[in-house]
């Protein structure tokens, strides 16, 4: 069985390699250059030009790419699955779906299932580590597919931003509101709801930030001593190190796993921004 994943759930280059996971790169366009994201341009890369005063921009992945994959599989005979960045922040998924169909009118015995993470980041990306580990057990497409579903539907994500300015240069929030955040060291605290950011409070500094994370683990995590816990950061790692920390002493989760925001969410968060996934309810 093949796996796709595109470069939305933040795993890093060496991830897809030593797994057979095949990556669907989505696009960053810095002035008049288009990257394509882990392929040809890091997140490190496109942190550093935010910084110097650029706004990056994203699109979704090319469908001529998904063409050749999911033809590449047909011919195969090999079944597939494809895991998806959330269809509420990006096209990608729709074209998945779209080229799926066409693919399918020339070679009907397609065998390619695709699911809407309505996820984002560590929290996308501890889905597809769940599909690569369900497949080395043997498990059959049918039941990696039913887990998978549970997962992504049950999957909490906590997110926050170091500068409001960053996601208003991307027309995520407005000028006004960015400026005042900024005077009054306010940060947001967002999660995700049916695949979409939305807002859950603001609040003054770090460090309340991260004291009402762990409120909101606490309240929404199921048996968080058994779970992965993924953190990843806008190129801040010793926010992250110190989420983790806090994390552990808290809750003594089987593993907390951290790594960067990737590129394509990057480019409308920036730097230092800090995110959380932990399920809120354990397969049954």
């Amino acid at each position: 069985m093949r796996i796709f994943a595109d470069s939305a759930c933040d795993l890093p280059k060496s991830f897809y390699e030593t797994n057979q996971v095949t990556l669907i790169p989505l696009r960053v366009h810095i002035d008049d250059a288009e990257y394509l994201d882990v392929m040809t341009i890091d997140s490190t890369q496109v942190y550093a030009e935010i910084r110097q005063g650029k706004q990056p921009k994203t699109s979704q992945a090319s469908p001529e790419q998904f063409l050749t994959f999911f033809e590449e599989l047909a011919k195969s005979g090999e079944e597939g699955l494809y895991i998806a960045f959330s269809s509420e922040l990006s096209g990608t998924h729709n074209t998945a779906v779209m080229i799926r169909d066409q693919v399918k009118e020339e070679y009907p015995e397609l065998k390619l299932t695709i699911i809407d993470s309505k996820c984002a980041s560590l929290g996308y990306g501890l889905l597809v580590k769940e599909a690569v580990r369900l497949r080395k057990l043997g498990e059959p497409l049918e039941r990696i597919v039913e887990i998978i579903r549970f997962k992504a539907l049950n999957t909490e994500h906590l997110f926050t931003v170091e500068d409001l300015d960053y996601m208003a240069r991307g027309g995520r929030v407005s000028k006004t509101s960015a400026v005042i955040g900024g005077l009054l060291n306010i940060k947001p605290l967002l999660h995700m709801e049916q695949g979409k950011l939305v807002p859950i409070e603001k609040l003054r500094g770090r460090k309340k930030v991260m004291k009402r994370i762990l409120e909101l683990m606490e309240e929404r995590g199921e048996r968080l001593h058994e779970q992965t816990i993924a953190i990843s950061h806008g190129d801040d790692e010793a926010f992250a190190l110190e989420m983790k920390a806090m994390i552990e002493e808290t809750f003594q989760p089987k593993q907390v796993e951290i790594h960067m925001i990737g590129s394509a969410i990057g480019a409308h968060t920036g730097p230092g921004a800090l995110a959380l996934f932990f399920s809120n309810q354990i397969q049954p």
